[in-house]
């Protein structure tokens, strides 16, 4: 796993808010910003996309994750979200899910406008995960 230095994380913190930027958020006005980090260190972002049909919407760590792997790659070393609330926001229940798919010991740190930082692994962040070492892969 590419180790996460401060200037790597200061940069998938910039990509994170810069996509954040282009996320298509009519309805909840949330935009949504992600960062993923692969082992070799390629980062793929991704932003929230909403949907009139609310539960096609899909979240920031769930596009910057499917480009990943759009792109041949399913490692998952770290992932980056921001959002622009006061304190930070960890990902939701599926995105957790998603990136356990493909980084069960995943860095995952959630910023933020404030000056709050939630770092965790990902199996802090979802304990006794249902993932591939389940099904035998």
């Amino acid at each position: 796993m590419t180790p996460l230095d401060d200037s790597t994380l200061a940069e998938l913190i910039r990509r994170a808010r810069a996509v954040a930027a282009r996320a298509y958020a009519p309805y909840s006005r949330f935009r949504v910003g992600a960062a993923v980090l692969t082992g070799d260190g390629t980062v793929f972002d991704g932003c929230n996309v909403e949907n009139a049909s609310y539960g096609l919407t899909i979240c920031a760590e769930r596009n910057a994750v499917f480009q990943m792997v759009g792109s041949g790659r399913t490692d998952v070393a770290a992932v980056v979200i921001y959002t622009p609330t006061p304190e930070p926001t960890a990902p939701c229940g599926g995105c957790r899910q998603v990136i356990n798919e493909f980084g069960p010991n995943a860095l995952v740190v959630s910023v933020c406008d404030g000056p709050g930082v939630i770092t965790q692994r990902l199996a802090e962040l979802l304990p006794g995960a249902f993932g591939p070492s389940n099904l035998g892969s």
